[in-house]
C-alpha cells in the first residue's frame, strides 16, 4: 500500500511543531530556573505531552504545571498561547482559565538557554485540582454548561489579536482535506470508505463556504481533556487548559472541534450529547443561521482527523501502536454510528435545540 501524507500535509506538520523528536530537559537546569525566576522548589514529575515538555511540581503550599516549549516552535507561537490566556485573565478575570503564575520580576514566561544555541520558554501556571471532563459521563445539563462556557470563551477573545495568531496549525480543520493522503494509513476498508465520504462532504459542504465563515483567535482544543470540572457546582467547568491549538480560525470550528470528542458516544443517540453542548453554546454564542448547517459537518471532520492521526503517530512511536491503534477503533466506531443518522435530521434537531420554532 503507497502510504503518503502528501507535501502541504509534512509542511502542517512541521509548522506545528509535531515532526521533530523530542528533545530532553535537564532536570536540574529547570530545577535552577524555576528557583532563580519563580522562586519555587519542590518535587518535579514529568507528565505525558504531545509536544514540547510538562511537568506537574509540587511546592511546600502549592502545585503548579510547568511547560517548556518544543525546541523548535518559532518564539512568537509559544508567546501566542501565553498571551491569550493572559489577555483571557485580564479582560474577562470570571471565565475559569487556567492562571499563569508570573515570574519574581513579573514576566509570563522565561526563555532558557539549552546551550546549543537554541532557546525554549518556561511557563509556569497554577495547578488546578479536581476531574478531568473525560473522566467524568456528563449529564446533558453539564454538557449544556460546558458548551455555554466555551460561547463565553468565544466572546471574550473576539477582540484579542496577535502577530502568530494566523499561523498555520495541522488540526485547524480548514485544513481537513489536506489529511487525505493519511486515509492509506488505515488499514480496515470499511474505515478508508468512511474517511472518504467525510471528504466529500467536507468538499461540498464546507469547503466552499471558508472564505464566507466568521474569523477569529479560537482555543482550537476545547476537548474533555483539556476541561477541569466539578460535577457538584453550578457551573460546572472549573478551568480550561492548553491553548496550544490556540489559532486564527472559523468561530465555528471551535464547538465542532468539541462536538467531535461527543458524537457517538450515547446509545440512545449517536448526536444526543452534541445537542445539548450546542444547545448551550449557543446561549452565550449564536451561530448564524447559515453557518449552522456546517457545524456537524466540521465535527465529522474533526473526528476523522482524531482517527487518521492515529496511525501517522503509531509509525512514529511502536511503543505505543496499541494504545493508538485502540484508540483509533474507537474513533471509527463512533463516526460509523454518527453517520448512521441522516444530516438533515442532525441539523434539524440542532436548530430545534436553538429554540427556532420552525422545526
Amino acid at each position: 500500500m503507497n502510504k503518503s501524507p502528501g507535501a502541504v500535509f509534512q509542511r502542517l506538520l512541521e509548522e506545528s511543531s509535531l515532526l521533530a523528536s523530542s528533545q530532553p530537559v535537564d532536570p536540574l537546569l529547570l530545577k535552577n530556573m524555576l528557583e532563580r525566576h519563580y522562586g519555587l522548589n519542590g518535587d518535579i514529575s514529568q507528565l505525558g505531552s504531545e509536544k514540547g515538555h510538562t511537568f506537574r511540581l509540587e511546592a511546600k503550599a502549592n502545585e503548579y504545571l510547568v511547560k517548556v516549549s518544543p525546541f523548535d516552535e518559532p518564539e512568537p507561537v509559544t508567546a501566542l498561547q501565553i498571551a491569550a490566556i493572559r489577555y483571557l485573565d485580564e479582560a474577562a478575570h470570571a471565565l475559569p482559565v487556567q492562571r499563569i503564575k508570573p515570574t519574581l520580576d513579573r514576566r509570563d514566561s522565561v526563555l532558557i538557554d539549552m546551550e546549543d544555541g537554541a532557546y525554549r520558554t518556561l511557563s509556569v501556571f497554577c495547578f488546578v485540582e479536581g476531574l478531568l471532563w473525560e473522566q467524568l459521563d456528563a449529564n446533558l445539563e453539564q454538557l449544556t454548561k460546558a458548551g455555554d462556557m466555551l460561547g463565553q470563551v468565544n466572546n471574550a477573545l473576539r477582540s484579542f489579536g496577535h502577530p502568530a495568531a494566523a499561523r498555520s496549525l495541522v488540526y485547524d480543520i480548514r485544513h481537513f482535506l489536506h489529511w487525505a493522503g493519511l486515509v492509506e494509513y488505515a488499514p480496515d476498508p470499511k474505515h478508508r470508505l468512511l474517511a472518504r465520504r467525510v471528504f466529500k462532504l467536507f468538499e461540498k459542504v464546507v469547503l466552499p463556504r471558508l472564505s464566507s465563515l466568521e474569523m477569529q483567535l479560537i482555543h482550537g482544543d476545547y476537548a474533555p481533556n483539556n476541561v477541569v470540572v466539578d460535577p457538584h457546582s453550578d457551573v460546572f467547568v472549573k478551568a480550561i487548559l492548553d491553548f496550544g491549538d490556540a489559532v486564527h480560525s472559523a468561530v465555528i470550528f471551535d464547538p465542532a472541534n468539541t462536538v467531535a470528542h461527543l458524537i457517538g458516544r450515547s446509545q440512545d443517540h449517536p448526536w444526543q450529547d452534541a445537542f445539548a453542548f450546542v444547545a448551550g453554546y449557543k446561549q452565550s454564542r449564536p451561530i448564524n443561521e447559515s453557518d449552522l448547517p456546517l457545524l456537524p459537518v466540521a465535527a465529522l471532520a474533526r473526528l476523522t482527523m482524531l482517527a487518521l492521526i492515529r496511525y501517522w503517530k503509531a509509525e512514529r512511536a511502536p511503543d505505543r501502536s496499541e494504545e493508538l491503534l485502540a484508540s483509533a477503533e474507537y474513533y471509527w466506531a463512533n463516526l460509523e454510528r454518527a453517520m448512521g443518522v441522516p444530516l438533515d435530521d442532525v441539523i434539524a434537531r440542532f436548530r430545534y435545540r436553538a429554540g427556532d420554532p420552525g422545526t
